[in-house]
């Protein structure tokens, strides 16, 4: 099978290009790549370089992720997370290609407690989320063929994330104020890669897995119980940090630009049923990284 990539240097997309490799030829872009379009911000090209490689696949892990910019720069964040997608999911239809896409819990209204099924409804409350949902609905409208991961609180060894931030800061900072009133499940890239690449063998094989999928690591935490963990273990890994004491503090004592969801737990009882996989308690996977980080 010939795979078409897009997004290859972010987080997901390193990973990806690793998880992909055995299913078949890949054509990893970026929006710094030569010779065939990588760049979102222009649809145009991306409608050509898909018509020239003709793919049997097109995973999309490319995105606009700045949550608090998207505010005022919202032409842009639809224009690379709604307008492209379009494009791609249309001309993923012209050739019978497979679309793998990644969207967010943000598409959510972000209350209550109950974790969100595929099912629920949908209600962003920032532009970032509203984008995201409407490459969802492009996907759902222009292709027959696609997988629509739903994902939160990523993080890997490459590139930045909570988890690196919380560690630097750790390093030369006695005090720490982390948010205690947002939950979730971090994800990491490597899993979301490895199972991507799993549902994809299923998919070709059986093309009525088509539909959206909540992709997260298995269990609950909050953002200073996550931090909480990376500390014990960069302690117990032989880090030397100057901090002293980490303070839990509510969502309202660091207001941002972009409403942030308090609810961003992810039902992924639907994606293990499916593909008959166990998606790991979050803290495994992140221990590994921790450790990869440390090394």
């Amino acid at each position: 099978m010939d795979i078409l990539l897009l997004g290859k240097s972010g987080q997901v997309g390193w990973e990806l290009q690793r998880a992909l490799a055995p299913l078949g030829n890949v054509v990893a872009l970026d929006r710094h790549s030569q010779g065939y379009c990588g760049d979102l911000s222009q649809p145009d090209a991306i409608a050509q370089t898909i018509r020239q490689l003709k793919p049997h696949i097109i995973v999309n892990a490319a995105a606009y992720t700045a949550v608090d910019k998207a505010e005022s720069d919202s032409e842009q964040a639809y224009l690379l997370n709604a307008d492209c997608v379009e494009v791609i999911a249309k001309e993923a239809e012209n050739i019978n290609a497979w679309v793998v896409h990644y969207s967010t819990d943000y598409v959510f209204s972000g209350q209550g407690e109950t974790p969100w099924r595929e099912s629920d409804i949908t209600e962003p409350v920032n532009i970032y989320g509203a984008s995201k949902l409407a490459g969802e609905k492009a996907i759902q409208m222009h292709s027959t063929r696609y997988l629509i991961f739903r994902t939160s609180w990523v993080y890997a060894a490459k590139g930045s994330n909570f988890a690196k931030t919380m560690l630097n800061l750790a390093k030369n900072k006695k005090e720490l104020s982390i948010i205690n009133d947002q939950f979730g499940a971090p994800t990491g890239a490597e899993l979301l890669a490895d199972c991507t690449a799993h549902a994809l063998r299923v998919a070709v094989s059986q093309p009525e897995v088509c539909g959206i999928y909540h992709l997260v690591a298995g269990g609950i935490t909050t953002w200073f119980d996550y931090a909480s963990l990376v500390f014990s273990e960069a302690r117990n890994n032989g880090a030397v940090l100057e901090l002293e004491s980490v303070k839990a503090v509510p969502t309202s004592a660091y207001p941002t630009p972009a409403p942030r969801p308090n609810n961003s737990r992810l039902d992924n009882t639907k994606f293990q049923r499916t593909f008959k996989l166990n998606l790991p308690e979050w803290e495994i996977g992140v221990k590994r990284t921790l450790k990869e980080l440390l090394s």
